[in-house]
């Protein structure tokens, strides 16, 4: 049986961005990834309730506010749970998460102002991953899952 594999489901050509496209991975690691793994998809920021298209989002401190100043930071916190979730129910000790992004950053995220600042930390949905024990990796380094 493959190894399950928690995926941000951008990465893998839904639309469910904030724009309401995806971020999808080329054809080829697409297909690489479905040969070796059972792909688990999650978009915290959907799946917490937030429609797609949405205001977009970056994470200040403990929270995540929208362009507009509005606090989402409930519905963030909702998706991450469900992720969460999601891979415990299915087994998932590994995530492919979308980069900067406020929920699934994994290591680097936007800055909170709207200006493309990156600063160092997690979204809210990778924070809660990694505390639970899951090996967090970036759209730029699937070539560790491929190797």
């Amino acid at each position: 049986m493959k190894e399950p594999l928690l995926v941000s489901a951008c990465l893998l050509g839904v639309n469910c961005k904030y724009n309401g496209g995806n971020n999808s991975l080329p054809s080829q690691t697409l297909a690489a990834l479905k040969e070796r793994y059972r792909l688990v998809p999650v978009c915290p920021e959907r799946d917490g309730g937030l429609p797609t298209p949405r205001v977009p989002s970056e994470r200040r401190g403990s929270g995540v506010f929208n362009r507009e100043g509005e606090d989402v930071t409930a519905p963030f916190r909702r998706g991450a749970e469900l992720a969460l979730e999601t891979a415990k129910a299915r087994g998932c000790r590994v995530a492919l998460l979308k980069e900067r992004s406020p929920s699934c950053g994994a290591g680097a995220i936007y800055d909170g102002s709207f200006t493309g600042e990156v600063i160092p930390g997690d979204g809210i949905t990778a924070e809660l991953l990694r505390k639970n024990g899951l090996t967090l990796l970036g759209e730029t380094e699937v070539e560790k899952l491929l190797d």
